[in-house]
């Protein structure tokens, strides 16, 4: 079975490093940027099954991250880890699968609930492609 890859995009870096370790944990291959810019440069230079990306980041904020990086990685699915109360998801993003199941209020107590979004969404992404 091949690595799952995931690529976080928060500015904080203390989530970057607990996500990351803990996902890394789990059997996860992880990659962090601080920013949207360098998380589009990182899919650029190898794609990611995953991403798991915060709404507020300086320069490009996630939602716009998140249409960018659809363009590089089509396959690539997606989990919002937001600090905002109020977030709600643009139609551009549901066009594009993501959906309100998988979006995280920080701080996640519970970083299992992140785990198995991921292992949810990829299922629900094989199960589709089976289905063409």
């Amino acid at each position: 079975m091949r690595h799952i890859k995931i690529l976080v995009v928060d500015d904080e870096q203390v989530i970057n490093t607990n996500i990351g370790a803990y996902l890394e944990d789990e059997g996860f291959s992880v990659r962090i940027a601080a920013s949207g810019e360098e998380g589009l440069q990182l899919l650029k230079e190898e794609e990611a099954d995953v991403g798991i990306i915060d709404m507020r980041l300086p320069g490009m904020d996630g939602n716009s991250f998140i249409l960018k990086a659809h363009e590089i990685c089509p396959e690539m699915k997606f989990i919002i880890h937001t600090g905002s109360t109020n977030y709600s998801l643009p139609p551009a993003l549901k066009e594009i699968g993501v959906c309100a199941n998988y979006v995280f209020r920080k701080p996640v107590q519970d970083m299992s609930k992140i785990v198995d979004a991921i292992r949810m969404i990829l299922e629900k992404a094989t199960d589709e492609s089976f289905d063409h």
